[in-house]
C-alpha cells in the first residue's frame, strides 16, 4: 500500500513539474444600459491569463491587471475594483456617473484593450497592450504598452536592465534614429519638430521584443505630437545582441 502510494505521489510531482507556464487569452465586456441610438457607451478587454505555475502566472496577472486599470479605471476608491468583471463595469459605472450631470455631452465612451504574448524565450517574456480610450474631448486616446517578464519568476524586467550598458546603447540607437528620421547630427534631436524633452534623445517607455528585432516605440506625445503620431525603431536581433542582456 505504501508502495502504492509513493508511486501515485511520483506520478503527481512529476506531472506537475512538466508543467510549463501557458497563455490564454479571455475577454470581458460590458455596455451601458443607457438607451442610445448610436456611440453607446462600451468596453472590452482581451487579455492573456498566464496559467499552469501557481506564482510565475499570479506575479504576471497581478502586473497586467495593474496596467490596465490604470487605463480604464477612473473612481476615486482603487478597491472597488479588483479584477476585470469589476473593472469594466467601474468604466460604465462611470460613463453613467458624468452622464447624470451631463446628459448631451457623454456618448461615445469606449474603452478597448488588447492584449498577446508578443514575445517569448528562454530568458524574457513580452506582453503588449494595446489601449484606445475615448471619454469625451477632440479625440480618444490610442497607444501601447510593453511589460517584460522573467519566465521562472513572473517578476518584471524594467526596460533600463534589458541592456548589458543603456549608455552605449543610447547612444547607437540615437544615431539609427537621426538616419531614420532625418535629423542631422550637427542639430538638436528636436530641429525637425520633434518633442524630447529638454531636446535631448531619450530611449521611448516603451520597448518590444518581436519576432522581427528589437522595437523601440514612441508612443504620441512622447517624441512627437499627437498629428505626427508615434514614431518607431526596429532594430534586428543580429544588429543589437552585443547590447542585450536577455534575448
Amino acid at each position: 500500500m505504501k508502495h502504492y502510494i509513493f508511486i501515485v505521489f511520483l506520478a503527481l510531482a512529476l506531472t506537475s513539474c512538466n508543467k510549463e507556464l501557458s497563455f490564454e487569452n479571455e475577454t470581458f465586456e460590458k455596455e451601458s444600459t443607457i438607451p442610445c441610438k448610436k456611440d453607446c457607451p462600451k468596453i472590452t478587454i482581451n487579455v492573456p491569463i498566464a496559467k499552469n505555475i501557481p506564482i510565475v502566472a499570479d506575479s504576471i496577472n497581478k502586473k497586467v491587471f495593474s496596467v490596465i486599470k490604470e487605463i480604464v479605471y477612473f473612481e476615486e476608491d482603487p478597491s472597488k475594483a479588483n479584477d476585470y468583471k469589476s473593472l469594466v463595469a467601474s468604466f460604465i459605472t462611470s460613463f453613467e456617473e458624468m452622464h447624470k450631470k451631463f446628459p448631451t455631452e457623454t456618448f461615445g465612451w469606449e474603452g478597448k484593450i488588447k492584449g498577446n504574448v508578443e514575445f517569448e524565450s528562454d530568458q524574457i517574456i513580452n506582453i503588449k497592450i494595446d489601449q484606445y480610450t475615448f471619454t469625451g474631448g477632440a479625440h480618444g486616446y490610442q497607444g501601447v504598452r510593453s511589460l517584460l517578464f522573467h519566465p521562472q519568476t513572473g517578476k518584471t524586467i524594467f526596460t533600463d536592465e534589458i541592456f548589458k550598458n543603456e549608455k552605449e546603447f543610447k547612444a547607437f540607437a540615437e544615431k539609427e534614429f537621426r538616419a531614420k528620421y532625418k535629423i542631422p547630427e550637427k542639430l538638436n534631436i528636436n530641429a525637425t519638430g520633434l518633442m524630447f524633452e529638454n531636446d535631448k534623445f531619450q530611449l521611448p517607455q516603451n520597448i518590444f521584443y518581436t519576432k522581427e528585432g528589437l522595437l523601440l516605440y514612441y508612443n504620441s506625445y512622447e517624441a512627437a505630437s499627437y498629428a505626427d503620431g508615434p514614431k518607431e525603431l526596429l532594430f534586428p536581433y543580429a544588429k543589437v545582441s552585443q547590447y542585450l542582456k536577455y534575448q
